[in-house]
């Protein structure tokens, strides 16, 4: 991701004094850095942007922005900390930004708020939950005419259908939102929804394409650099090589995905890594060495141990004979 743009408009804010041209800025930034996969210094800046703006004197930046600058922030800070293992504040934080986006009454910045959170349910497995913000947004997208967030809502709800049992139908949602979202011209989101095609694919067996389709993401998110979703791309391609029977070729991608994800501080995907490379372990019967690589991960946590990934590491430390506290 190239963040020249950024720097330059905070550096010229700065020298012109030009609050406004400062919470544009922080908040592109932030954004950019977290698409970047730098998630620490995209929590900053976002936060700073927030700590900026003035509802009063900074209202007029929607109309030239499209959205409120206040929400974006506010919504993306509530995408940011997910990774960097703070699920429940991700959640405080996005719940906090729809709400605001309601009391606005601005259906734009509405809209980008409900796809920012389904996004970030969909990632933290929460499919009820998901369901409901998705029907939200695409009636809201419906209503208004907006194709990029009705693209989005097709691609979630053809992935809810694939988990519940409607793998037809659920793969005919995500082909036909994935091909309305390229056709928007945007692309950084891609290798998520990519990712949750090959992920379908997968449950209806379809192998060689679940592996054409994962390579496809990691090509865009190289030729793109929007690295955020790095890990966990090449923590399913593991998965699927281990489910072909390669083990070597799982073991080393599940070990890129470590460092990614430890280069990142995304605590997050390291978590959901150890756990895919920890069961790998135990399998070889390496019980040892798969309980001390999760459990110093899992005690870092001090939240969300009622979010699936957290349940998972607990029940596998358990059976490995070392959770630790929570």
């Amino acid at each position: 991701m190239d963040t020249r743009l950024d720097e330059d408009l905070l550096r010229l804010s700065r020298q012109r004094n030009d609050p406004a041209g400062l919470v544009l800025g922080h908040a592109s930034f932030g954004r950019n850095l977290s698409f970047a996969g730098r998630f620490a210094p995209s929590r900053s800046h976002l936060e700073e942007a927030l700590a900026l703006y003035d509802p009063i004197f900074h209202r007029f930046l929607a109309h030239q922005v499209g959205i409120h600058t206040q929400v974006f922030s506010q919504t993306f800070l509530g995408f940011v900390p997910f990774f960097l293992g703070f699920p429940e504040q991700a959640l405080a934080r996005s719940d906090a930004g729809i709400a605001e986006a309601r009391r606005l009454a601005h259906l734009p910045s509405l809209a980008d708020s409900l796809s920012t959170g389904a996004r970030l349910l969909s990632l933290l497995g929460d499919d009820v939950a998901l369901g409901e913000r998705v029907n939200q947004l695409v009636a809201l997208a419906a209503e208004q005419g907006f194709p990029q967030w009705r693209a989005f809502g097709t691609i979630y709800r053809g992935w809810i259908k694939a988990t519940n049992g409607d793998v037809v139908e659920g793969i005919s949602l995500l082909r036909s939102g994935l091909i309305a979202y390229r056709a928007t011209g945007a692309e950084l989101w891609i290798p998520h929804y990519t990712a949750l095609l090959a992920g379908a694919c997968e449950i209806a067996g379809q192998m060689d394409e679940t592996s054409t389709l994962l390579d496809d993401a990691l090509r865009v998110t190289e030729q793109t650099g929007a690295r955020w979703f790095a890990a966990e791309l090449n923590r399913h391609k593991g998965q699927l090589l281990l489910r072909l029977g390669h083990t070597e070729g799982a073991e080393e991608l599940y070990c890129k995905a470590l460092s990614i994800a430890d280069e990142q501080g995304a605590k997050l995907w390291e978590l959901r890594t150890a756990v895919s490379l920890a069961r790998l372990r135990r399998d070889q019967g390496r019980h040892a060495e798969a309980r001390d690589l999760l459990a110093p991960i899992y005690g870092w946590f001090t939240e969300g141990f009622d979010t699936p990934d957290l349940k998972e590491a607990k029940a596998l430390l358990d059976e490995l004979g070392g959770a630790g506290s929570t």
